[in-house]
């Protein structure tokens, strides 16, 4: 009897286990075609078009046939960091080479993280269709002012299982089983997706060069951040490396693509140690050095500001560290001294010495009188801050500020002017929590950094020379 009522709990507790599993499959099914929308995206999915790998939405509802529109197109990966079905892979890359021959395109990957997935209605994937109509509209506007061909944007959505149970009273206990999960899906194929990526912006012209009539930002958040890292931190470094054996001292840094942002990403400091000692040993950059890293990190971010902490203090326990790692500032030009055992169990956001920005509002009080919606600049007004900012980034240097609508970003006294790797603090009223990266501020700076990064050295200064309307 004892024998029975125990093989029917194990029973009973394995399919309590199951029912609690997070779904682990693929979502867009639907490769052979372009899912064209009529009306712009929404927090509640087209039913039309929520099973296909390629969609395209306007910006607006206006229903002129020369509206502007973008593409979106989703790439998945299962639980081992394995493409789901290649065939998806394939189709969205074609799409995007056949339209990179026909213009000039900007591709906006995107990586999301924690309890976030590529299932309709995900938070993630709307927050994405917010800044690609912006980009679009801007993007509108300054071919309009430059009476040039307007540039198409793309964004690719990759998406993984951000949840490994579904009930939310669990899902924070998954936090260090999402992280391995992260690994390994950066180590994985998304290595080859974004390098399909970048080929088809060396394919439309010469990338080391900025030269190239396609453009290609990658983002991360939380453990997209990590995914991304994962991804791609050697091949940063080997470029750090190469342009300044091509060119010499004091010569534009290249990294992966056009520009790399990673939101609040969930792993050490550690991790950026390499790439954070080649850019402090350099004293300048050339006026035409764009951005080439951003990495934002809020204050307000406890996931990875406490839990993460714990997490890796538990986990490296046994590992041994230095504590007096020595590195050299040409800016200060005196030595720096950085605890390797802190940067091994800190999230890189919160490891002050490796902080070169503080990103926080224009009234430094944090208090905004009005509603976050209204924060949202017009598209006309977005470009003429752009033309500004684009100017005040070629003049930056060290502790300045530069004014980005509704928030400032201001350099340590510690770091070269127009050093291409930004590690930025961002105040708590910005980014409220880890999952918290839609306000439109923040939206508004990103899209800021991508327009400096990806215009071309000629496209900027016909920019800069343009007259205020």
């Amino acid at each position: 009897m004892d024998y029975r009522i125990r093989k029917l709990a194990a029973v009973g507790l394995g399919v309590l286990g199951l029912a609690a599993c997070a779904p682990h499959d693929i979502y867009r099914t639907v490769f052979s075609k372009v899912c064209v929308s009529a009306v712009v995206a929404q927090p509640t999915p087209s039913p039309e078009c929520e099973t296909h790998a390629l969609q395209q939405w306007p910006t607006n509802n206006d229903q002129q046939s020369n509206q502007n529109h973008y593409l979106l197109g989703f790439i998945e990966f299962d639980d081992q960091g394995q493409l789901w079905n290649r065939k998806q892979m394939s189709a969205v890359v074609q799409e995007l080479e056949k339209r990179a021959q026909e213009q000039e395109l900007l591709i906006v990957v995107f990586v999301h993280g924690w309890h976030h997935s590529a299932a309709p209605g995900d938070g993630n994937i709307f927050t994405l269709h917010k800044a690609l109509a912006q980009l679009t509209d801007a993007e509108a506007q300054l071919a309009k002012d430059l009476g040039t061909p307007e540039r198409e944007v793309a964004g690719v959505y990759l998406g993984w299982r951000g949840d490994s149970v579904a009930p939310e009273m669990l899902n924070w206990a998954t936090f260090w089983d999402r992280k391995n999960t992260a690994q390994k899906v950066g180590h994985g194929g998304v290595t080859e997706v974004l390098s399909r990526l970048e080929r088809i912006k060396q394919k439309t012209g010469d990338a080391g060069s900025r030269h190239s009539r396609t453009r290609l930002v990658v983002v991360g958040h939380s453990f997209g951040g990590l995914v991304v890292h994962s991804a791609l931190t050697q091949i940063l470094q080997s470029r750090f490396v190469e342009s300044a054996r091509a060119t010499g001292a004091g010569s534009d840094v290249t990294g992966f693509a056009d520009l790399v942002v990673l939101i609040n990403p969930a792993f050490e400091a550690l991790q950026i140690s390499p790439l954070s000692d080649m850019a402090t040993e350099q004293a300048s950059y050339p006026r035409s050095q764009v951005p080439v890293l951003l990495e934002m990190t809020s204050e307000a971010d406890w996931a990875t500001r406490y839990f993460f902490r714990i997490g890796r203090w538990l986990s490296t326990f046994f590992e041994e560290t230095r504590p007096d790692q020595t590195r050299r500032n040409a800016v200060t030009q005196k030595e720096e001294s950085i605890d390797q055992s802190d940067a091994n169990i800190t999230a890189v956001g919160h490891f002050v010495p490796y902080r070169t920005h503080r990103l926080y509002p224009l009234d430094e009080r944090g208090e905004v009188a009005m509603e976050r919606s209204k924060l949202k600049l017009d598209v006309r007004d977005s470009v003429k801050l752009f033309k500004r900012t684009s100017t005040e980034w070629t003049d930056d240097k060290p502790g300045s500020t530069i004014e980005f609508g509704f928030v400032k970003l201001e350099r340590t006294t510690t770091s070269a002017g127009r050093n291409p790797y930004l590690l930025a603090y961002v105040d708590r009223n910005l980014i409220t929590g880890h999952n918290d990266i839609d306000d439109p501020r923040i939206i508004e700076f990103v899209k800021q950094l991508i327009l400096i990064s990806t215009q071309s050295p000629e496209r900027a200064k016909a920019i800069r020379e343009l007259k205020a309307p």
